[in-house]
């Protein structure tokens, strides 16, 4: 069985597929260049995941820093991704337990990139934290 970290990860691509404006381009941590055609685009990617023991139960509380980046290309590429943005922010919103594996999602940051490609490019990062809880032993139960 797979660690609650995994199945919320997957969840949340799971969640954003129908996010307007990119046709279900949703990768997980990806690493290899996009090509013009391939955007826009949502990357969905962990950055940290830290615990820390309940006191009193057996249990594990995690608060991982989920990255959900926007990427497009355009003349304006933060006006052009704004419905994008709003889109996902409102689906992964629409459930806080992210089908039951989360215990919160909560919105932390936002960070804009503007690149010179072959044509303009916007990198606009959303980081979340994402509460859970496991087993000290099993990563996979809660």
């Amino acid at each position: 069985m797979a660690t609650k970290r995994e199945q919320i990860l997957a969840q949340v691509a799971t969640t954003l597929a129908p996010t307007v404006g990119v046709s279900g381009r949703i990768y997980r941590s990806r690493v290899t260049a996009a090509a013009r055609a391939e955007s826009p685009m949502i990357i969905v990617e962990p950055i940290t995941d830290a615990a820390r023991q309940v006191t009193s139960l057996p249990k594990l509380d995690w608060r991982m820093r989920l990255r959900v980046t926007v990427v497009v290309r355009s003349q304006t590429p933060d006006a052009d991704a704004d419905s994008i943005i709003e889109s996902m922010h409102s689906l992964l919103m629409s459930d806080l337990t992210l089908g039951g594996y989360a215990i919160d999602v909560q919105p932390v940051l936002t960070e804009f990139q503007f690149l010179d490609a072959d044509q303009p490019a916007g990198v606009i990062s959303n980081e979340y934290d994402v509460l859970y809880r496991t087993e000290v032993a099993d990563l996979a139960a809660g």
